[in-house]
């Protein structure tokens, strides 16, 4: 009895990737770039409660993510090489141990939200939508890193309005942003996925772009600096944080230039490091807040 319920523990977390930090950290990064930065525009030290809130709401709701994506790919998964001992794909857990996972998930990550302003709330609950319409696209549309974006990247819209209350330039900016972001890396990700993805005919940027996908890459963080580069200029930071946006650029441009699109683990390092790339950029919005 303690071996089985050791093992349905071990499968919950696999199920929800509590075991995976790196989703929840580029989760996480867009709602900090939008806190932040709105800190520095209305002159405020970033509220670390809120801050909180938004790290263990990055946690829930990328497992409620993993596990909806994992609830509807469950056929799919057992075909492909690196997803098929998935928890649901390989049955050892059942669908409805998944579908109870994910309600109480849920719960938790509508208590957090419940915690925010009231455009912050309705906003949040927007995102439902999007996390719905995801694990569908790679059936349609070769697009589905597109759709991730703007389903992922939900966090730079609440965490722009949990401080300011309002919606501006600046926070459609770090959205976009992020989105061309997540289109550059989840690009690289669906590399290791590719060969299978051929076989059972699941669409993606990866396939998409084929002999092209560097080109397509630096497209993608080129206009990802553009737009976070105008979301400080619009609120006139520190001459320290460009430098250190311009840092990251050339940390960011070393990844591209190293990443091997042809073999899996060059894509899992490349998108592993990304959060660095987050990390550094939130270093450099910060930056403006200490130094004035």
């Amino acid at each position: 009895m303690k071996n089985k319920l050791q093992n349905n523990l071990k499968y919950y977390i696999q199920l929800s990737r509590f075991d995976k930090p790196i989703g929840w950290w580029l989760l996480f990064i867009p709602c900090i770039y939008s806190l932040t930065l709105s800190s520095v525009k209305y002159n405020i030290y970033p509220d670390l409660y809120l801050i909180f809130l938004f790290l263990i709401g990055s946690i829930i709701m990328r497992a409620v993510g993993c596990i909806f994506n994992d609830i509807i790919d469950r056929k799919i998964d057992v075909k492909v090489e690196r997803t098929k001992n998935r928890p649901l794909a390989s049955k050892k857990i059942t669908l409805l141990e998944a579908l109870l996972l994910i309600s109480i998930l849920s719960l938790i990550g509508l208590l957090i939200l419940l915690q925010f302003n009231d455009l912050t709330v309705v906003i949040g609950l927007c995102s439902i939508i999007t996390i719905i319409i995801y694990p569908f696209m790679k059936r349609i549309t070769y697009w589905p890193q597109l759709f991730l974006g703007i389903a992922f990247n939900w966090g730079a819209l609440v965490g722009w309005t949990s401080v300011g209350g309002s919606i501006s330039i600046e926070m459609l900016f770090i959205y976009l942003a992020c989105l061309f972001w997540t289109l550059g890396y989840d690009t690289i990700y669906g590399y290791q996925d590719i060969e299978d993805d051929k076989k059972i005919g699941i669409k993606s940027t990866s396939r998409l772009f084929g002999k092209d996908t560097k080109l397509h890459i630096w497209f993608f963080y080129f206009i990802k600096y553009f737009l976070l580069t105008a979301a400080l200029y619009l609120v006139n930071v520190n001459i320290i944080s460009y430098c250190l946006l311009a840092m990251a650029m050339m940390y960011t441009l070393q990844l591209i230039k190293n990443v091997d699109i042809k073999d899996p683990n060059s894509c899992a390092i490349f998108f592993n490091k990304n959060r660095n790339i987050g990390l550094i950029n939130i270093l450099a919005i910060s930056l403006s807040i200490f130094l004035g």
